[in-house]
């Protein structure tokens, strides 16, 4: 089955991206109505800013669950969180509550000793790949046999730009012989062009309010749930 994942939050404004755990949760509830089976997220602070502290990643994690059992929740690690490599990994390894999974971007300074203190800790990696020099530092990672998962997430805001990037991330993958599952997405209105691009290829594909604030005609989503519906949609028409 091709999986469909949700990004509730973090990495832009939107009137409805939620950032208290019980917006949160509540967004998570809507989205897995509509087809999500992942659910990843960013944790706020009180202030309302990005955190990989200990205590709000827990609420966050308590009060999805709470709201969706059975769905697996993928936390960040992005270091635009936290971009020093050693205070990433000591507020990372405070955590008592894990997640299920978290995503990795593999670009990013102590990624993989990042990836490992999680592996060993029982956490399963996306590994996100946004660019082919990322592509191929996860190749030389040796990560490759250790994740649950790539994401190929190229970032580029022209359609057909991302598309080549996408295409080239996942060649990258091939020659090298790696064969997890890939999930497929973009930023803004080229994350759909990436999508249709990865299911068209028998990938999964992630939407939600952290990759886009737009549906696929331009028009902007009022919420994580119709992300979903519409990425759901897509997948019906090409199936």
């Amino acid at each position: 089955m091709v999986l469909l994942e949700v990004a509730l939050s973090g990495g832009r404004e939107h009137p409805a991206m939620p950032k208290t755990p019980e917006a949160l949760a509540e967004a998570a509830r809507a989205s897995v109505r509509e087809g999500a089976r992942i659910i990843h997220l960013h944790a706020y602070d009180v202030q309302g800013r990005e955190t990989l502290a200990r205590k709000p990643c827990a609420a966050a994690l308590r009060a999805v669950r709470e709201s969706c059992p059975g769905i697996p929740v993928s936390l960040t690690t992005s270091a635009g969180i936290e971009p020093a490599p050693r205070r990433r990994l000591d507020a990372i390894s405070r955590w008592e509550e894990l997640p299920e999974l978290v995503t990795a971007n593999q670009g990013e300074p102590g990624i993989v000793g990042l990836c490992e203190h999680l592996i060993d800790r029982g956490v399963g990696i996306e590994a996100g790949l946004l660019t082919v020099s990322d592509a191929k530092a996860f190749v030389r990672s040796g990560l490759a046999d250790r994740c649950v998962r790539v994401l190929v997430e190229p970032l580029d805001p022209d359609p057909a730009t991302a598309l080549r990037h996408a295409a080239r991330m996942e060649q990258t993958l091939n020659h090298a012989g790696i064969q997890l599952e890939q999930v497929h997405h973009g930023d803004g209105l080229a994350s759909w062009a990436v999508n249709e691009r990865g299911l068209l290829r028998g990938h999964g594909i992630r939407t939600g309010l952290e990759d886009t604030a737009v549906l696929p005609d331009g028009q902007l989503a009022p919420d994580n749930a119709a992300l979903v519906r519409a990425a759901a949609r897509m997948m019906l028409e090409r199936a």
